[in-house]
């Protein structure tokens, strides 16, 4: 028993850190609307400025001042970002803002790997607060009861603000209403800016306070991300008392999973998080207003006709260009074509859900890394060749998104969004740890693709054969009925209804039918590159796949094409720099502030301008 309520008291203590950064980004999202991707840039940013600090700043008046001037400091540098890159795209496509936060991150990164290095830093120890108290006979860390006591407080001071202050009734207001807010005459733009200061800085105060217990490091971003979100989302988007629920269940049910059930670990707030949302659609403290509008890309673009003959003339003569690659005698040409043409598959089998079904999904990985892990598998473990595993393998896909697809299509915006992220982690964590069967993280090696398929140039064509097609296919369902039907269940639902379309039925159909055909990229990359790892199936290709269809242009059929293309092959080039990360969270914004509806739509948009193109010319 003793070991029990100590094990608790770990659990609370590690959600004061947790709260602290989840609560800023649930006020963040509540007023501006914004899946702010960097709040864990700026949690680690945190950490580091909060350890400089420490090593200037003495004893334990030094250490607590060093945690207040951390997050003041991150606070500061929030509305540097808000201001710099967020407020200019506000009236961009809300979850398009999501591209531009993720430059945000690669900036950090490089400038915090050039400040302060690539080596890990172990945080100082509180002053003070450096010895155990026994409890019930169990030692507890004295800095683990301070943070228990802190977090109230904090919880209290915020509450406080909400309810008590005028600034607060605005915050309050404007997460309900910002249209009206507006129009009683509220500066929104500031209104804006200080709430993310406080967001920021609330992250600011996470990373710094923790440095006794973990340190700083460069992977605190990424490591914290999928956390605070998990947290937001289950407590409810805007609720403060529901992120401390939540962080208090995430946390105390971790310290107790690691130590009775290890195996659990990798995934179980993401198994709390579906739970809850299959009982609590919008959370333990959520509202349906607050979380409703989060769903949206933007409003229903006009109609666009199938591509005329000039557009299929551009298309076939881009793949004529294409087919003469193997003739420059470049293998590496080749080999960069064929990863670009299984990408651009993988995220135009996204766009398809997300731009014309309005289907947000974070785990869209699932299906790519699956597929290509049903290809590795048969041939492994089966003897299966390479054919019959190539042709199966997005019926695996398939399969498991029919299944996903039918347990989260009960939940629409950031609410699907993060219940097909917490099935993805799932299915990489099986992935992960089943060592004897899928190979761990040692993955499956050795999966080549059949005799007639072994030259570079003749698999280079077999992708431009399954890829295009691929992709030609997704864009002729788009013009089909079912692919209008699918608009129509994006742009309206109850009109759509009342015309006879089963909206969930047509949309867990199209979620089908882009996991197939991601799966069929996975069936393409794992042949050509002989291998397969867990890394296929995490959050960050998910991300990646997002980025582009929003940096192509998500209300453009071509759009995900286009911005997968276009950003491997800026990778290809900026990756060989030390800092590339900066060049290319440099270059994302830049392409997020002037190009607002993306590669494709902007052209469009200039095209149209000049007269070039008709409005509702296929593109």
């Amino acid at each position: 028993m003793s070991l029990l309520f100590a094990q608790l008291l770990t659990g609370l203590a590690d959600a004061a850190t947790l709260f602290l950064v989840a609560s800023g980004l649930s006020l963040i999202f509540g007023v501006t609307r914004i899946v702010n991707f960097s709040h864990g840039s700026f949690y680690m940013l945190g950490a580091f400025i909060g350890y400089s600090l420490m090593q200037v700043l003495p004893g334990m008046f030094g250490f607590w001042a060093s945690v207040l001037l951390a997050g003041v400091a991150v606070g500061l540098i929030g509305v540097i970002v808000e201001i710099c890159v967020l407020r200019p795209i506000y009236r961009a496509p809300e979850l398009f803002q999501l591209v531009a936060t993720f430059g945000v991150i690669l900036i950090i990164q490089d400038v915090a790997l050039f400040t302060w290095g690539a080596d890990d830093l172990l945080g100082p120890r509180a002053p003070g607060l450096t010895g155990i108290v026994r409890i019930m006979g169990e030692p507890v860390p004295k800095y683990d009861l301070a943070l228990i006591a802190i977090t109230p407080l904090v919880l209290f001071s915020l509450w406080y603000m909400i309810t008590k202050t005028r600034v607060g009734i605005l915050v309050r207001a404007a997460t309900q209403d910002r249209e009206m807010v507006g129009a009683l005459g509220v500066n929104q733009a500031w209104l804006f800016t200080g709430v993310f200061f406080l967001g920021a800085m609330l992250a600011g105060l996470g990373g710094a306070i923790q440095l006794p217990k973990g340190g700083a490091d460069l992977l605190m971003d990424f490591n914290i991300l999928a956390a605070i979100f998990v947290v937001v989302v289950i407590g409810g988007m805007g609720s403060l008392p529901g992120a401390y629920a939540a962080a208090v269940l995430i946390s105390v049910l971790n310290v107790y999973g690691v130590t009775y059930i290890p195996q659990s670990t990798l995934v179980l707030m993401f198994v709390v998080m579906a739970v809850v949302l299959m009982i609590k659609p919008f959370g333990l403290f959520g509202r349906e207003e607050v979380a409703g509008e989060h769903g949206q890309v933007g409003e229903p673009e006009r109609p666009i006709k199938p591509a005329g003959p000039r557009g299929r003339l551009m298309v076939a003569g881009l793949i004529f260009l294409l087919a003469l690659i193997p003739l420059s005698g470049s293998n590496f040409a080749q080999i960069l074509t064929t990863d670009i043409i299984t990408f651009a598959l993988f995220a135009a089998s996204l766009h398809f859900i997300l731009g014309l079904g309005g289907l947000v999904s974070f785990g869209h990985a699932a299906y790519f890394g699956g597929g290509a892990y049903v290809a590795a598998l048969l041939v492994t473990h089966l003897g299966a060749n390479m054919e019959i595993a190539f042709v199966l393998a997005p019926f695996g896909a398939a399969l498991g998104a029919v299944m996903i697809g039918w347990l989260c299509m009960r939940r629409t915006g950031v609410y699907f969004a993060m219940l097909t992220l917490a099935f993805a982690q799932l299915i990489w964590s099986l992935v992960y740890q089943w060592d004897e069967f899928t190979g761990g993280d040692d993955g499956l090696v050795d999966i080549w693709p059949a005799a007639w398929l072994n030259g570079t140039s003749v698999y280079y064509y077999f992708t431009m054969l399954f890829g295009i097609g691929g992709i030609l296919a997704l864009r002729h369902v788009a013009h089909s009925p079912f692919g209008y039907a699918l608009r129509a269940s994006r742009d309206s639902t109850r009109q759509a209804e009342a015309t006879g379309i089963h909206t969930k039925r047509v949309q867990w159909a199209a979620f089908s039918f882009a996991g197939a055909m991601a799966g069929l990229a996975g069936a393409l990359f794992v042949f050509s590159k002989g291998s397969v790892f867990p890394t296929e199936l995490e959050i960050a290709k998910s991300f990646d796949g997002l980025i582009v269809v929003f940096l192509g242009g998500v209300k453009t059929l071509s759009g995900g094409v286009v911005g997968a293309a276009s950003l491997e092959l800026v990778k290809d080039v900026l990756t060989r720099f030390e800092y590339w990360r900066l060049s290319l969270g440099v270059l994302i914004i830049v392409v997020v502030i002037l190009a607002p509806n993306g590669i494709v739509g902007t052209l469009h948009k200039l095209g149209e301008r000049l007269g070039m193109t008709g409005k509702t010319e296929d593109r």
